[in-house]
Formats: structure tokens, C-alpha cells, sequence
């Protein structure tokens, strides 16, 4: 789509709209998970999947989604999607019986990974190529603006209105989303040609995506990206003096995002987007270790939240410029949901297991050689596009 002049930022804004209500499929339990055992007195652990599922199953089917957007049809999968998580909204703020609110988390998390694929491979296919590089970074910042709303608009309505407003205000978004975009995207967006799908098809995708310095460069570097970001947001507080604690762990997302949209949208101007990641991933590193040298510095802290957001946003804009056919672009989407899916999963308690082994010190230690592995792996797929 390089012909492309002129982007159409109306639907830009609205895709990155319909990626908030994606985002809020997660936050909107995330919010008001320490009020569920209220609603579900007799849960117990089990509560712990009402989160959890969205995400295993994003480990299980990004791929898959990738490759059903691709056939289905972009615009088609994100409509459906949109409904989906609309009714699935309705039906969880009724707060049915356990086993039916965790199939419809299950349904929910089929939603969310059909627009996190459509979307972005939406986005880049309607913006002019000297547009594309601002257009995915700020795709780049759905979840944590989500979070952020959910938590300074999400909180007030449910303290006022009870925990079923948030959901159904969250089921009424994703319908009128919906709505929006039926009208407004394009037809030809959804002229997918929809084919069975077999196992032997998904080995071939996952095989093709991974295998591929272009496909699966993304979606690699982003794994060690996810491993590290809710992590350093989950273990790292305590290190913070009391006193600046919530200050740094509330701005840390902030300031990935304002880099990310200033900064890192600038470097793109001049450098490729991997080139950016690299430099992310560097410089999230070597804050790591002042971190060793200067334990729970805010400065510091809030220095990495600069590093994560150039490879935050950057990494989106990476998907269209090593892949130029679209079907390609939401494999690349599916691989970058598969693997940040994992790194959201695996982190935490990996991050925890190196602090009661190897404390403070430790923990420093193996996030700075993720940080580097990140950026070493991208530059080995790097050497492996060369001719």
C-alpha cells in the first residue's frame, strides 16, 4: 500500500479507539480483580484464571489468528470481533455462575487477539508511508492509555455505580466501536476468502513466521520486551522509597509513552524502525545496571520507562517496513501477540524466582541480559536480512 499519499487519520484514530476497548478486555478485570472474591466468595485460585485466560490463550492462538484475519478478511474480523467482545461484556456484568463467566473470558480473549491482528495491519495498510512510522507508534500506546483511563475514569464509576457499570459501559464502547467503523471502513478491507484451517496449515505458519528474519523479527525482539515490562512494573516497587513509590511506578508507563510518541516518532525520520528497538533495548540495559549501581533511583527508573517506550513503539512500525504484503503483516501481528503473550506469562514469576534466589543484585543483573538479548537478537536477524 506505499501508493498510498494521503493518510486517512479519522480511521486511524478509530482503530486506535477500537485497541483501547482491546486493551480494556483485560483491564477492566485487572481494576476490579481484588473485588471479585465479593462476587465469587467460594472461587478461591480459580478466580485467578478470569485474568490469566485472555492471555493463555493469546499463547496458544496468536498464530491462529493471524492466519484466520488474514483469510477471513481485515475489515470483517474486526467487526466481528468488536461484537463478540460487546456481548461477551454484556453477558460477564450479569456475573453468572464461575464456569460460565470463564468461558466467556475465553471468547473474550478470541476477540481481543482478532483486533489486536486487524487492527494494526489495518492501520498500516491506510496510511501514507511517510505517516506509518507516527500511525503504529501510537497504535504502540493502547494498552497503557487503556490502563490509565480504566483506572482514573473506571475506578469513580465503579465506586458510584457497582462493578457491573464498568462491564456493560465496556460492552456499550466495543458495540458503538463497532457501529463506527461498519460505517466508515472502507468495503474493500473485507474481502477475505474464508477457507478451513488445519493443523498442518498452523505448523506451516508458525514455521514460516519464525524462520523468517522479516515475518518473525518483531515478534522475537518483542518477547524479551514483554518478559521485562509488567515484570520491572510488578517486582520492582518495593526497591522505590516509600515516599516516591507511587509517583515512579505511575509516571514509568507515562514516560514510555510520551517517548515513545516524541522521541521515538523522530528517530523514525531518520533510522528504521529495528534500528530503534535496538537502540531501546540498549539503552534499557544500561539502566538496568545504573539501577544495580543506584538501587530504586526514580531518575533512574523513570530513564528505563524512556528506554521501553522507543522499543515499545517502534517495534509496531517494524511490522510494515520488513513486510510489504499484507497477509504477511498479520502473521507478523499474530507472532507479536503470540510472543508478548508469553512474556507477560512467563516474567513475573521468573523475575520472582531470581529475587528470593539472588535479590536486588540478581534481579538487575538478568533484566539487563534480557534487555541485551533483545537487542542481540535483532541484530542477528538483522544479519541474516543482509543479501
Amino acid at each position: 500500500m506505499d501508493d498510498i499519499e494521503n493518510t486517512d487519520w479519522r480511521l486511524v484514530w478509530l482503530l486506535w479507539a477500537a485497541g483501547l476497548g482491546a486493551a480494556a478486555q483485560y483491564g477492566k478485570i485487572s481494576v476490579i480483580f481484588d473485588r471479585l472474591p465479593q462476587v465469587y466468595p467460594e472461587a478461591g485460585a480459580e478466580l485467578g484464571f478470569a485474568v490469566s485466560l485472555v492471555g493463555f490463550l493469546g499463547i496458544l492462538l496468536g498464530i491462529v489468528a493471524g492466519v484466520l484475519v488474514a483469510r477471513v478478511g481485515f475489515r470483517r474480523a474486526l467487526l466481528g470481533a468488536l461484537c463478540l467482545g460487546a456481548v461477551m461484556s454484556a453477558v460477564q456484568g450479569f456475573f453468572p455462575v464461575l464456569p460460565v463467566f470463564l468461558a466467556s473470558r475465553v471468547a473474550e480473549g478470541a476477540a481481543h487477539l482478532a483486533i489486536v491482528v486487524a487492527a494494526p495491519t489495518l492501520i498500516a495498510q491506510i496510511t501514507a508511508p511517510k505517516d506509518r512510522g507516527f500511525a503504529l507508534t501510537l497504535w504502540g500506546t493502547f494498552f497503557g492509555v487503556a490502563f490509565a483511563i480504566l483506572a482514573f475514569a473506571g475506578l469513580p464509576l465503579v465506586a458510584a455505580r457497582g462493578l457491573s457499570s464498568l462491564i456493560w459501559a465496556h460492552s456499550v464502547y466495543m458495540a458503538v466501536m463497532a457501529g463506527v467503523l461498519w460505517v466508515l471502513l472502507p468495503r474493500w478491507q473485507g474481502g477475505g476468502k474464508i477457507e478451513a484451517l488445519d493443523v498442518r496449515d498452523l505448523l506451516r505458519a508458525h514455521l514460516r513466521i519464525y524462520r523468517s528474519p522479516y515475518i518473525g523479527a518483531p515478534a522475537l525482539g518483542w518477547l524479551f520486551y514483554t518478559f521485562c515490562f509488567v515484570a520491572v512494573l510488578t517486582v520492582f516497587p518495593p526497591y522505590v522509597a516509600p515516599e516516591w513509590r507511587a509517583f515512579t511506578i505511575g509516571a514509568m508507563p507515562l514516560m514510555s509513552i510520551l517517548v515513545s510518541m516524541t522521541f521515538g516518532v523522530y528517530l523514525l525520520r531518520y533510522m528504521t524502525a529495528v534500528k530503534v528497538v535496538m537502540l531501546g533495548f540498549w539503552a534499557c540495559a544500561g539502566c538496568a545496571a545504573l539501577l544495580w549501581l543506584l538501587p530504586g533511583s526514580p531518575v533512574v527508573a523513570l530513564a528505563l520507562g524512556a528506554g521501553i517506550g522507543l522499543t515499545q513503539g517502534a517495534t509496531f512500525a517494524a511490522v510494515p517496513q520488513l513486510n510489504e504484503d499484507a497477509a504477511d503483516r498479520a502473521l507478523a501481528n499474530g507472532g507479536l501477540a503470540q510472543m508478548g503473550n508469553l512474556g507477560n506469562t512467563i516474567g513475573t514469576p521468573i523475575m520472582l524466582m531470581v529475587i528470593f534466589t539472588l535479590g536486588y543484585g540478581g534481579l538487575m543483573i538478568v533484566l539487563a541480559a534480557m534487555y541485551l538479548a533483545g537487542g542481540l537478537m535483532h541484530y542477528w536477524l538483522g544479519t541474516r536480512r543482509q543479501p
